[in-house]
């Protein structure tokens, strides 16, 4: 029986370590999604400035404010013959 309680005995060991192996590679996954997340929500307050500045700049070369742009009542399409 000395074979087989080797081969036990090396499993178990196998098993353990497979355990610990697994807990890790949980934290790192984990970590990795916290940053993803924190990198996510910086990119949408960058893209959500970055539209308001472009906002206001056509603003300014449409010559009025936000709210003068939007009361236009947009031109009509040229009729086609």
């Amino acid at each position: 029986m000395g074979l087989l309680d080797t081969i036990k005995g090396l499993f178990g060991k196998a098993k353990d370590v497979s355990g610990d192996v697994v807990d890790k590679v949980g934290d790192v996954a984990s970590d990795a999604v916290d940053k993803a997340q924190d990198v996510a929500g910086d990119v949408v307050d960058k893209v959500g400035d970055v539209a308001g500045d472009v906002k206001d700049k056509v603003g300014d070369m449409m010559g009025g404010d936000d709210e003068a742009g939007a009361e236009q009542a947009p031109e009509e399409a040229p009729e086609e013959a």
